[in-house]
């Protein structure tokens, strides 16, 4: 069973370690970087991003992130897509760059604009998993201004894409961990 950590600094990393199971992973809550060694894959939550952002640094795992990511496969929900984005603005601040994507930060308002849809999957995602439309659950959601050349849409939202995978790496901006529904996580553990 392959191991999936989940960056347990700040966030709902007990929610993502649930979904993780669910798809057949063995979910590892991950708090420093000697836990990166062990793990064939790792999910960066929700929560804040600057915060996230402070916390990584203060323990010495922006690199470390960095270095994982380069060989092996992240995905980043909501603030972790901000995270694993190359450009982020609203406003700008520091990322892991391992995306070819620019976020904008909490672009769909305040925590009473928060709201769950239903959203139909691009055919690429329907292929690879079981058809049908998914719950999103946006809290605070950033939205992707940009998609690089490299990266490819597997699910728009109201015109914006809010799935995106490029290469071995994930981003959703919003939240597949809170639904009953582990084909986000499955599509994700079937990248390891």
């Amino acid at each position: 069973m392959k191991k999936v950590g989940v960056l347990a600094l700040q966030g709902d990393f007990e929610a993502h370690s649930r979904a993780l199971a669910r798809a057949g992973a063995e979910p590892v809550l991950a708090r420093a970087t000697s836990d990166l060694d062990r793990l064939d894959g790792l999910v960066i939550p929700g929560g804040e991003s600057t915060t996230m952002l402070k916390l990584m640094n203060a323990e010495g795992m922006v690199q470390p992130l960095v270095v994982f990511g380069q060989k092996r496969p992240i995905f980043g929900t909501c603030a972790g897509a901000i995270l694993l984005a190359s450009e982020v603005t609203h406003p700008a601040q520091q990322s892991l760059g391992l995306m070819d994507l620019t976020v904008e930060r909490n672009a769909y308002g305040r925590q009473i604009d928060s709201r769950v849809a239903h959203v139909t999957p691009e055919p690429d995602f329907a292929q690879r998993t079981q058809p049908g439309d998914l719950e999103a659950v946006f809290i605070r959601a950033p939205i992707i201004r940009r998609v690089g050349a490299n990266a490819k849409v597997l699910v728009a939202y109201q015109g914006d894409p809010v799935l995106v995978e490029q290469g071995r790496h994930l981003v959703a901006t919003f939240h597949p961990e809170l639904s009953s529904d582990s084909r986000v996580h499955e599509l994700f553990v079937s990248k390891l």
